[in-house]
């Protein structure tokens, strides 16, 4: 026996063990897997997958099981705009309204993922979809309302709304994923031409609402005055009225009484409403009837002239 033989007897049986060893230890380090709070883990068997979502020490046969560890924090992903930048992506940004104007609205999706299973299996790139998903349900809701809507006072309106499709959708594709939030990060006329030209309509419609509520004031301070006078106007009518009909209804039972006395002694009555009229209508002449000659027609003198100057030295 040579020295060579002798040498590798002598270690052969040191090596195994050191294999041993090692193929052991092998199996030792690939038998278990540690999860934390915020992971989820999926076991595939012989193609089958089952997932695990306990925090701690877990035991997987080597070689023969393998695992496959998912983030199930909350993340996000931005769209019209690039991620800690201010840089937009007009591709995604740009919108039309229900008014045909032009806005820029960037968002921002929060999601995680709630079935690690679904999530690497039911499909290729489940991300990419939600985004998809989520550029489809914006551009249709930016696109049913104006303009004034997306940029001031329906943005709450609009998440709301946006975020129930997103969610439905998910359901129908079965992702794995659930939304947690969208919300609208910016929103702005594309460009600054435009932007003015947007700032000058609001300072319009500022001004009309400020006009409009000074004449809703005035009306109000000149309805109570309009009303009083009505009123005051009313019952001025009222006893205008009154006193037209008293008037009348005197003047009537006078005229009754005097048709009376005529069916009476017409003659003398007729006498007597013809001198009553001589003197309304002429007060102050004075005048001399004359019948002397035997006639039925009677003659009016004037004693005074009818300029109203007076003959002092006249007859009565």
């Amino acid at each position: 026996m040579n020295s060579f033989d002798f040498n590798f007897e002598k270690i052969k049986k040191p090596l195994k063990y050191a294999a041993i060893i090692i193929v052991l230890a092998v199996i030792a380090f690939g038998s278990f897997f540690t999860l934390s709070e915020q992971e989820a883990a999926v076991i595939t068997t012989f193609g089958n997958a089952s997932s695990v979502s306990d925090s701690g020490l877990h035991f997987k046969i080597p070689f023969i099981q393998q695992v496959t560890k998912v983030d199930t924090t909350i993340k996000g992903f931005p769209i019209g705009y690039i991620e800690g930048s201010s840089e937009s992506i007009e591709d995604e940004s740009l919108m039309i309204t229900s008014d045909f104007n032009f806005v820029n609205v960037d968002f921002y999706v929060e999601y995680k993922v709630i079935d690690p299973i679904k999530y690497l299996y039911a499909s290729q790139n489940p991300v990419t979809i939600l985004k998809t998903i989520s550029q489809s349900c914006i551009r249709s809701e930016i696109g049913s309302y104006n303009v004034d809507s997306v940029i001031t006072t329906g943005k709450s309106e609009i998440q709301a709304n946006i975020r129930e499709k997103i969610s439905k959708h998910l359901e129908d594709n079965d992702l794995g994923l659930q939304l947690i939030n969208i919300t609208i990060q910016d929103s702005e006329p594309p460009t600054s031409e435009v932007l003015e030209a947007f700032m000058n309509v609001e300072s319009a419609k500022q001004g009309a609402d400020t006009a409009i509520n000074n004449a809703k004031k005035y009306r109000n301070e000149q309805i109570p005055q309009a009303e009083a006078q009505i009123d005051q106007i009313l019952k001025e009518a009222n006893s205008t009225k009154e006193a037209r009909i008293n008037e009348a209804e005197g003047q009537v039972a006078r005229f009754n009484a005097l048709y009376s006395e005529y069916t009476k002694y017409p003659l003398i009555t007729k006498q007597r409403m013809f001198y009553e009229a001589m003197e309304e209508l002429l007060p102050d002449l004075k005048v001399f009837i004359d019948n002397s000659d035997g006639s039925t027609t009677q003659k009016l003198l004037p004693l005074e002239p009818l300029t109203g100057n007076t003959n002092e030295g006249g007859n009565n």
